[in-house]
């Protein structure tokens, strides 16, 4: 795959298993993105960064403090965090705030929801290699936010390209090197 230093590897039936949370705009793509990993073993759409329980109604008024994103669990020993993270700066545009295509507000920022101390470094190492590329023309917006409350989305957003090919996705993988 165009953009993939990694091989083709299938995750391992009883592997280990991680969870990283990612917000690049609409999950529906994001979520879409993010199975083509190898090493992935289920990625979930939903809302992180607020506070509380929330619904689609609430998170698309830009107000309740979430972002769209999705939960992804991997197996480690296949795909790391890292690469992930490489993965996820090319796949959506990590210069516009609040914005991914024609998705405009908070709820769309470009953010990372660290689940450990490990991966928070991580990604603070990763944002910092994104940004001194220069790939990126412009400065990177993405958030590197505290512990994440995770609220699964609405089933029928779960699977949504899948369940609808040809519907809305505004990501794609960018020949981009970091």
């Amino acid at each position: 795959m165009k953009g993939m230093e990694m091989a083709k590897k299938p995750a391992t039936k009883n592997g280990p298993r991680e969870v990283a949370i990612l917000g690049a705009g609409c999950f529906w793509g994001v979520e879409t993105w993010m199975m083509k990993l190898p090493g992935i073993v289920e990625v979930d759409v939903g809302y992180a960064g607020g506070k509380t329980k929330v619904t689609y109604e609430q998170v698309v008024t830009g107000t309740t403090g979430h972002a769209e994103a999705v939960r992804i669990v991997y197996d480690p020993t296949v795909v790391s965090y890292e690469q992930m993270l490489v993965w996820f700066f090319k796949i959506h545009d990590p210069t516009t705030k609040d914005r991914q295509g024609n998705d405009d507000g908070p709820q769309y920022r470009s953010a990372i929801f660290p689940t450990s101390e490990a991966q928070k470094k991580v990604a603070e190492s990763v944002k910092l290699r994104v940004a001194k590329s220069g790939a990126w023309k412009k400065p990177i917006t993405t958030t590197i936010e505290g512990s994440a409350l995770w609220v699964k989305a609405e089933d029928y957003h779960q699977d949504y390209l899948i369940k609808h090919p040809g519907g809305y996705d505004n990501h794609f993988a960018r020949d981009l090197a970091f």
